[in-house]
C-alpha cells in the first residue's frame, strides 16, 4: 500500500497571503502546503480522503488518472469543497464515484452541492454512488477501513485506519477505547496544528503524545498552520521518530 500526502496545511494556513511571518516567507518546499487529504493506493485501487478546496490541484499535482473512492472525515468546507470536481472521473472512468460517508455529513454534502444529490441530473454534473458509514468496519476495494472516532471540539468526526496506517486529521479528543484501535500501528498521521492550545485541533505536544502512547513506529503530523516554525527549525524539536509531514511525501506500508 502507497499513501500520498496531497495536503498537510489548514485553512487557517500556510501561506498566508500578505504573512510576513517566517513559515509564510520560507523558501523551503516543505512549508508550502496545501489543504490536509491523503491519497491510498493499492493493487490498481485508489481512493482518497477528503476533497477539499485543493482538490483539483492536488490530482494533477499528483497526477493521479484513476479515482475509485472518497472517504470523508467530516462535513467543514476544507474537507468537501472539491467535491465537484470528481466529475473529471466520472468523464474518463464512465462510472459514478463511491463516496463513503456518515449520514450527517452527507446531509451537509446535499446542502453545499444539492445538484450531485437530485434524481434527474443536469448533463455533465458530478455522479456519485453514496455509502453510509458509522463507526463499524467496513471494506473498500481491496481495502479493509477501521473508522476511529474523535471530536473535533464537540463535532463527532473520523480518522481511518487502513492496515498498518492510519490517519487522523481535524481532531482534539480521541477516547481510551478509540485509542486501541491505533495499537499495533507502523504508521499514525495525527493533526498538529500550533503549539499553543486550540479548541478544536491537537497541539503540537498532544499529538506527539498521542503518537507515543499507542506505540506507533513512526508518526507524522498534519494539518500544520503557520503559527508553526518553519518545517527545518521544528523538525529539530520532534523526537527520532515522529517527522513533519509535506505535500508530496509518500510511504510505503
Amino acid at each position: 500500500m502507497r499513501i500520498t500526502f496531497l495536503g498537510t496545511g489548514t485553512s487557517q494556513g500556510i501561506p498566508v497571503i500578505g504573512c510576513k511571518c517566517d513559515t509564510c516567507q520560507s523558501d523551503d518546499p516543505r512549508d508550502k502546503r496545501l489543504r490536509s487529504s491523503i491519497l491510498v493506493r493499492q493493487d490498481g485501487f485508489t481512493l482518497v480522503v477528503d476533497t477539499g478546496p485543493d482538490f483539483r490541484q492536488q490530482m494533477l499535482r499528483a497526477g493521479v488518472e484513476n479515482l475509485h473512492a472518497v472517504l470523508y472525515t467530516h462535513e467543514h468546507r476544507d474537507h468537501i469543497a472539491g467535491l465537484d470536481d470528481i466529475r473529471a472521473f466520472n468523464f474518463l472512468q464512465h462510472q459514478r464515484m463511491d463516496i463513503f460517508t456518515e449520514k450527517r455529513v452527507l446531509k451537509s454534502l446535499k446542502k453545499a452541492f444539492p445538484y450531485v444529490f437530485v434524481e434527474k441530473q443536469y448533463p455533465g454534473s458530478p455522479r456519485v454512488r453514496v455509502h453510509q458509514i458509522s463507526g463499524e468496519p467496513f471494506r473498500v476495494g481491496p481495502l479493509d477501513v477501521i473508522p476511529v472516532r474523535m471530536l473535533h471540539y464537540r463535532l463527532p468526526v473520523l480518522g481511518f485506519r487502513f492496515g498498518d496506517f492510519a490517519y487522523l486529521t481535524d481532531g482534539s479528543y480521541i477516547s481510551g477505547s478509540e485509542k486501541k484501535k491505533l495499537y499495533g500501528l507502523k504508521y499514525l498521521v495525527v493533526n498538529a496544528l500550533r503549539k499553543q492550545d486550540h479548541i478544536s485541533h491537537f497541539t503540537l505536544s498532544q499529538a506527539v503524545e498521542l503518537i507515543e502512547s499507542v506505540g506507533a513506529r513512526q508518526g507524522y503530523l498534519t494539518h500544520i498552520s503557520h503559527q508553526m516554525e518553519p518545517s527545518a527549525l521544528l523538525e529539530q524539536e520532534l523526537p527520532p521518530n515522529i517527522a513533519l509531514a509535506y505535500d508530496g511525501m509518500e510511504i510505503e506500508v
